[in-house]
């Protein structure tokens, strides 16, 4: 019998009947055989089966079947040089035999009638023709003989690879938000060399246990190979043959993003809903795996959704894509497996926003990745798929991340309240307030106008001297005719006048006059407001190894305090029972203070 070695050792093959099979035939081995002289004056009987699968695959956009059929009429054109003798045998299979598998049974019988050795390239398929007594002749997968292509354009600080037809291969090395360009070969890629290496990929993600083919659509498909994302286009989707393969170059844990142990708690309670937003490339998917990571480590079952599946977690932590193509039905499948806790990456879809927002409001806790260049953005992608008043109930949270790094935290708070910027008591209404995480400053406010969605920044502007000096007039004027002390605060149009509780009777006068009168001198609305008694405090700050510590003293304790650097609030935060502020020394806020500390700026603490 003809085995393998056979060839390899320049033993010529000469008047052999062959019967190759799809595998040999899509990965151009008979042809590369012939060519080496290694197999002469063969005669290749070609099953119509295979002609048909590979029709059918062509007709589909996927390579396999274009590759397949290209070397069938390099086989032609070898058959007429003399080289070998080509014919085709048996009958087209029936569309049902294509698609349930049945051609690899098709081309044994067609092998044991015409009394043809099988060629493959198919353990399985040698395995099954070796057990009917059929003579087999298995030639190893390309993968198996040869380092894959695709891996020699990677070194350790490779990114992602781009090859493209009649282009030089080119990477991006560096890590996110600091990368560069690279040119790695003075040569321009030809669609035979990428085709190549296209079937490398394809064969390697068939036989290795940890690859697979995750999308493979007409004119596009994505590989996941080991921890590699490959996605192979070609016309009609792209206008040429293209290759471009993605892998991580560093996998962090959550302590190295040295977040707060607020922000711990928060990803680590099981009822929250929390969006990582950020461009593609910030590092998303990185500090979400780093996050499934944390919380099993914590003893959370946690799983994953994902399409494609390429985030890089333990082992113990199950990565589900869509069921039948549909996210919804791996939602519903999560929901009997009942996990503590769900990353859903990523959320691009107006369907993913649908599934993440039923997921929440069923009770799990869900971390959602998607793409947005400010962390508003990814709220705003909300609006429109998840009606206005749930959209805090399904996401409280949103971590903004670029180039890797933690950019911006924002919480989300719903209400009822007169929106910023308007001053009529009967404009109050439902409002969903966007506040910075750790300063708790609102920063945009969300709600109806009509029949429109408003998404509204409040922006802090600055005082000119001019509005200085209109509040400094108006604050004389004020303590002058109304005889009381007083805080002003002009907007647009109009002034809040804050006064002790006992001295708003007396600034507004009998029947409103006195107040009227003002408003008539100076020509502005003036709404008389309690003044909130607030302390300003210069704490005792001690430095720990891991803490600062702002010490303001024990009658405080249970206040909510903010505390103020150089003029600007850095964080809100309650006064411990010993009446102490503790800040993570290695928090953002630590760093902050310690800087100042240093720059002798003010720190104060002021209490409510």
């Amino acid at each position: 019998m003809f085995n393998e070695k056979n060839l390899y050792l320049n033993f010529f093959i000469f008047l052999m009947k062959i019967v190759p099979d799809t595998s040999v035939i899509i990965d151009g081995r008979i042809t590369e055989l012939v060519k080496s002289d290694k197999l002469k004056k063969a005669d290749v009987v070609i099953p119509l089966a295979v002609l048909a699968e590979l029709e059918y695959q062509a007709s589909k956009g996927r390579e396999i079947g274009i590759s397949g059929l290209k070397e069938i009429v390099e086989l032609q054109n070898l058959s007429k040089e003399g080289k070998i003798y080509i014919h085709f045998h048996g009958k087209y299979p029936s569309k049902d035999e294509i698609e349930y598998g049945r051609i690899d049974s098709i081309i044994r019988e067609i092998a044991e009638e015409t009394g043809a050795t099988l060629f493959t390239s198919d353990k399985i398929q040698s395995q099954v023709a070796k057990a009917k007594g059929l003579k087999v002749f298995y030639i190893p997968p390309l993968h198996e003989e040869r380092e894959l292509e695709v891996l020699k354009y990677f070194d350790e600080e490779t990114m992602s690879i781009h090859l493209r037809q009649d282009c030089k291969p080119f990477a991006k090395k560096g890590k996110p938000g600091k990368f560069k360009i690279v040119e790695l070969d003075n040569k321009k890629l030809t669609e035979k060399k990428l085709s190549d290496i296209t079937h490398q990929i394809i064969e390697y993600s068939k036989r290795d246990s940890d690859s697979f083919i995750e999308i493979d659509r007409k004119g596009v498909t994505v590989v996941q190979l080991n921890n590699m994302r490959i996605v192979i286009a070609r016309q009609p989707f792209s206008d040429k043959f293209e290759i471009t393969a993605t892998r991580p170059i560093v996998k962090l844990e959550l302590d190295d993003y040295n977040l707060d142990e607020e922000v711990k708690r928060r990803l680590s309670n099981y009822h929250r809903g929390i969006l990582v937003s950020g461009p593609p490339g910030s590092g998303k998917s990185t500090f979400s795996q780093a996050v499934a990571e944390y919380l099993y480590n914590l003893g959370a079952i946690v799983k994953t959704m994902e399409n494609p599946r390429d985030l890089q977690v333990r082992d113990e932590i199950t990565q589900y894509a869509p069921l039948e193509k549909r996210m919804e039905l791996t939602a519903d499948i999560l929901l009997l497996v009942r996990p503590d806790f769900v990353v859903f990456d990523e959320v691009r879809r107006g369907n993913d926003f649908k599934v993440f927002a039923d997921m929440r409001l069923a009770g799990i806790g869900l971390i959602g990745v998607t793409h947005a260049n400010r962390a508003i953005d990814a709220i705003q992608r909300l609006i429109g798929r998840v009606e206005l008043g749930m959209i805090p109930q399904v996401v409280d949270t949103v971590i903004h991340i670029v180039g890797g790094e933690i950019k911006e935290i924002l919480e989300l708070e719903f209400t009822v309240k007169i929106p910023h910027g308007m001053e009529e008591a009967d404009l109050a209404r439902p409002v969903i307030v966007v506040k910075d995480f750790y300063t708790k400053i609102p920063l945009y406010e969300i709600y109806t106008y009509g029949e429109q969605v408003v998404v509204m920044p409040i922006s802090e502007h600055k005082k000119t001297p001019l509005h200085s000096m209109a509040e400094r007039q108006l604050k004389h004027i004020i303590e002058k005719y109304g005889g009381v002390n007083a805080k002003v605060e002009i907007n647009k149009n109009s002034a809040n006048v804050y006064v002790d509780e006992d001295s708003i009777p007396r600034l507004i006068g009998k029947g409103g006059k006195t107040i009227s009168s003002i408003e008539k001198d100076v020509g502005i609305k003036i709404n008389v407001l309690p003044l909130k008694k607030e302390h300003e405090i210069i704490p005792n700050i001690i430095k720990r190894k891991k803490n600062i510590i702002l010490k303001v003293g024990k009658s405080y304790s249970g206040r909510n305090a903010k505390v103020i650097v150089d003029g600007k609030t850095i964080l809100t935060k309650k006064i411990s029972a010993q009446g102490d502020i503790k800040i993570d020394r290695k928090s953002r806020n630590g760093k902050h203070i310690i800087d100042a500390i240093a720059s002798g700026m003010d720190i104060m603490v002021k209490i409510k």
